[in-house]
């Protein structure tokens, strides 16, 4: 087991600690040591800027703080499961020449939504959103998967948001501490409670696993785009972990660092589905979440001081070599990523 160095907080923090049980007792998925200390001597010499804005480089996203609040909290509620699971399409729009594929996709179906007056941020029209409504916003090479659990996930939500926060997200995200954690009070932990589509967690031989994907890279995304206007930050960013996905998981199997047993390998190789919650899904997620971890303790520990990485950083590099790639990735049909 590695031994966490004492200066990187995110491992005793509950998102890595409930995950390293999983890592304990995995039988079908293991992380190779080897292969991050290899991919960490020359990973650490990569240009890792702090990423900056929205989804999408070059969209206009604005520059009014609640409107961003909104429209990134909206965007992450609904950024899982692109692909279509009978014939393993990517859900992809076409604009001005340009190809734009999972996540980017909906983004840009969602800017067009906006700029015809469709109010797609406010909680009362979310409340009683159609599947009519979202074929119309989400018009791309094929429909857009599990459209009908997103009629669900935007009615809930817009309920919550209309009887306590004005049908507003961003009346939520002030209500709270500008922190992931702070005593029940952080907007992670408030937003796993208040709108149960973020509480991604799942049970793994009786132990509570929190993966909280889509919650944090909401609150990332968020960083990302408000703390240059001065406006909102967190102030425990280095205590957030990777995003447990179907995409990074790829990149750090094709780097050897994800290993996986030949009968598990051979199913996501055959685009056999792998259930929800089960031990295999489990363990696919727990291992990014604890690789992508100490692959960032090996870079920092080659990188100087002035040069050091937050997890999220490290996650984004697997990510955008990896999201558009052909290499077969697991397949699950859920809500969660």
């Amino acid at each position: 087991m590695h031994t966490p160095p004492p200066t990187a907080s995110y491992w005793s923090k509950p998102v890595l600690e409930s995950v390293l049980p999983v890592i304990e007792e995995s039988r079908h998925v293991g992380t190779s040591t080897a292969a991050i200390e290899s991919v960490a001597r020359w990973m650490a010499y990569e240009d890792f800027d702090f990423p900056a804005g929205g989804v999408v480089e070059g969209l206009e996203i604005g520059g009014d703080p609640d409107h961003l609040m909104d429209l990134t909290m909206f965007e992450t509620a609904l950024n899982f499961a692109f692909t279509d699971f009978d014939a393993g399409t990517k859900f992809e729009v076409v604009r001005n020449g340009r190809v734009f594929s999972d996540t980017e996709a909906m983004v840009v179906c969602i800017q067009d939504a906006l700029a015809d007056g469709i109010p797609l941020l406010d909680g009362g029209f979310l409340a009683t959103v159609t599947r009519v409504d979202l074929e119309r916003v989400f018009t791309g090479n094929v429909e857009m998967p599990m459209l009908d659990e997103r009629v669900t996930i935007l009615n809930e939500m817009g309920l919550t948001l209309d009887e306590r926060y004005s049908g507003r997200f961003h009346n939520f995200i002030r209500d709270c501490a500008p922190a992931m954690y702070a005593d029940g009070d952080g907007v992670l932990e408030r937003l796993v409670t208040e709108f149960p589509r973020f509480d991604d967690t799942s049970d793994y031989h009786g132990t509570e696993v929190r993966i909280f994907k889509l919650a944090q890279l909401g609150f990332w995304m968020l960083h990302r785009t408000l703390h240059g206007m001065g406006d909102w930050q967190l102030t425990d960013l280095a205590d957030m972990t990777a995003f447990a996905d179907y995409i990074v998981p790829v990149g750090l199997h094709v780097t050897g660092i994800l290993e996986y047993r030949n009968d598990l390998e051979r199913r996501i190789d055959s685009g056999e589905m792998i259930e929800r919650d089960s031990d295999d899904e489990i363990e696919i997620r727990a291992h990014t979440l604890y690789a992508t971890a100490l692959l960032t303790d090996e870079i920092n520990a080659i990188r100087p001081p002035d040069k050091q990485l937050l997890i999220p950083q490290v996650d984004y590099r697997f990510w955008k070599t990896y999201h558009a790639t052909f290499h077969p990735h697991h397949l699950t049909r859920t809500i969660m990523y």
